[in-house]
């Protein structure tokens, strides 16, 4: 290889290099950034839809945990309600037992009539408590 043609290749290599190192031209540059900028707002526009909705659907979640919960609620007040009716009833009811007569019959129909109320009173306020 002469050396003319060692210096053609070399003079050929270097501006091949020296060309990768240009930098954009301020339009491309502008364009590239834009574009850039473009993507980001439209990746995160998509980021805060997902999570809108995200959180929507835990909040309707939790309503439902909430309704789910107050049913129950009711449900267990009234369990309590009518267990107590039916133990005072029990205690009423043999306290009238030292009666005789009719007063013994009054006194059971008194007993009755107290835990019937008490039941219908339970049971009006856990309906009204259910969602």
């Amino acid at each position: 290889m002469d050396i003319k043609t060692l210096m053609s290749a070399v003079a050929l290599t270097l501006l091949a290099f020296t060309g990768c190192n240009r930098g954009e031209s301020p339009t491309e540059t502008q364009a590239d950034v834009a574009e850039a900028q473009a993507e980001g707002n439209e990746q995160l526009a998509e980021a805060r839809a997902d999570a809108a909705e995200d959180m929507q659907q835990a909040q309707e979640n939790v309503d439902q945990e909430q309704q789910a919960a107050a049913g129950d609620t009711a449900e267990a007040r009234y369990d309590v309600a009518v267990t107590k009716a039916e133990a005072e009833h029990k205690v009423a009811v043999e306290k009238c037992e030292a009666q005789t007569g009719n007063q013994r019959d009054a006194c059971k129909q008194v007993a009755d009539a107290a835990m019937d109320e008490a039941k219908t009173r339970a049971r009006t306020e856990r309906d009204a408590a259910k969602p």
